[in-house]
């Protein structure tokens, strides 16, 4: 991937430039590592090819062949597994190198997309709440609640949702090294908007989803 794929942003991370009165207070990107963990659940895989790698040697040794001959039996699921692990990593440090999450005083903006850029443009007046989901490496979650009727598509959005919320998706910065310093921004942002209360009716309006072409990657 070229380093000059999001040339063509006026602003990093943002597909236009900020309006006048807009500041820009947080960016930062996803930790490939929380993504690998977390969203491909690399872990799980590679258990999966060690048990089945085990299952395999118990299972031809229950036949009478010797232990050294059953492992080289189960090298093949070994290698696979290492194979399998390998893809989900390369996909994931892809994944947090195309991602660039913004927080200004007016929208959060998720900026992602391996083959295809795109960003999803939340204004303020649609985050109903905020959640700061810490996690044991030292990466945090942060999960957006939108005003009811708001509308972010889960598969067109994932990696960067809350999972398992899919009638009502959850928007969310996911694997954040700096989580704390996000969650301040949202919510001094949140503290000094002027958008309706969240107690308040609102009118029925969707998060923009825009695609953006991306630029042929160079060498």
């Amino acid at each position: 991937m070229s380093s000059h794929e999001h040339e063509h942003e006026p602003v990093a991370g943002l597909p236009e430039e900020l309006p006048a009165g807009e500041r820009m207070l947080w960016q930062g990107a996803p930790s490939w590592r929380a993504l690998a963990r977390r969203a491909l659940h690399v872990r799980k895989v590679a258990a999966y090819f060690v048990l089945l790698a085990g299952w395999h040697v118990a299972e031809v040794m229950s036949g009478g062949t010797g232990l050294v001959e059953a492992a080289r039996g189960a090298t093949w699921l070994v290698l696979l597994g290492v194979a399998a692990v390998a893809v989900l990593a390369l996909l994931a440090w892809a994944l947090a190198r195309s991602t660039l999450y913004t927080i200004t005083s007016k929208r959060v903006v998720l900026r992602f997309g391996v083959a295809l850029p795109m960003s999803v443009n939340l204004p303020l007046k649609f985050v109903e709440a905020a959640d700061l989901r810490r996690h044991d490496d030292g990466t945090a979650d942060l999960p957006l609640t939108l005003v009811p009727r708001s509308r972010v598509g889960y598969f067109l959005t994932w990696p960067h949702v809350q999972p398992w919320h899919y009638f009502r998706v959850r928007p969310m910065l996911r694997g954040l090294p700096d989580g704390e310093a996000a969650a301040k921004a949202l919510m001094s942002a949140l503290g000094a908007s002027d958008a309706v209360p969240a107690a308040m009716p609102r009118p029925a309006r969707e998060a923009s989803v825009t695609p953006r072409p991306a630029t042929a990657a160079t060498a």
